[in-house]
């Protein structure tokens, strides 16, 4: 049975510690380096105010961003609505974040709209992951132009 600290020497204490301590150093020697790549972002404020964003792209090798898809349908304008789908651009993981995304209606009385914006901030969603609200105005478009309101929630990221 091994003594409780308290019962060992002080001299066999030191000991003991230095021992610890030697093979804790020889675990950090064999710890596996691990690649990560990103950027450093700093603020345009100056002063105690100024401050840099540490954005990590990629751990050993594998992406650190995120997508989410959405779709939808337009309002009724004009005597019609299109339809929309799409995937957002890419953003970090892990950080509090915004996409951008853009897509085209499909097709109705002979035309499209363009949809384009940037979405709210990450909702988390309570089983894991999160989903952004987004909201906007097409393109003016048609043979009477006219744009359609959207919005919606994307799906949870991928």
């Amino acid at each position: 049975m091994c003594p409780a600290i308290g019962q060992i020497p002080k001299r066999k204490q030191a000991s003991l510690h230095n021992v610890i301590q030697i093979h804790e150093y020889k675990e950090l020697l064999y710890l596996k380096k691990i690649p990560v790549q990103g950027f450093v972002l700093h603020s345009e404020k100056s002063g105690n105010d100024h401050s840099h964003g540490l954005y990590i792209t990629s751990w050993d090798g594998r992406p650190v961003y995120h997508v989410h898809p959405f779709s939808g349908v337009t309002s009724f304008n004009d005597g019609h609505a299109h339809q929309y789908a799409g995937y957002t651009e890419p953003a970090p993981t892990g950080i509090p974040h915004v996409h951008r995304y853009h897509t085209v209606t499909v097709v109705n009385d002979g035309h499209t709209h363009l949809i384009q914006g940037v979405t709210g901030p990450a909702v988390d969603l309570p089983g894991g992951g999160h989903i952004h609200h987004f909201e906007g105005f097409t393109t003016i478009n048609g043979m009477r132009p006219h744009s359609h309101h959207y919005n919606g929630v994307t799906g949870n990221e991928m």
